[in-house]
């Protein structure tokens, strides 16, 4: 996974691809003591979603920085169907 920029709150990383207004990302829980994502029930916490600042600032909420970050992944996405 590459990790190539920043968006707007302290811990928040984008995938150059995502640069694109309105681009599908993954947008996942990071624990920066293991690296790893952070689960509930299991599952690895990740949300789908067109606004990755909106929901890293929601990820992020109430979260020392220092312990967690948000990664952005952008989503491969088809062109219009006809």
């Amino acid at each position: 996974m590459s990790i190539q920029g920043k968006i707007g709150h302290r811990g928040a990383h984008v995938g150059t691809a995502t640069a694109r207004a309105g681009a599908a990302c993954m947008v996942s829980l990071i624990d920066r003591r293991t690296g790893r994502a952070h689960t509930v029930g299991g599952a690895p916490l990740r949300v789908f979603t067109k606004l990755p600042e909106e929901a890293a600032a929601t990820l992020l909420r109430q979260r020392d920085p220092a312990h967690w970050e948000v990664r952005v992944e952008p989503l491969m996405t088809i062109g219009p169907r006809s």
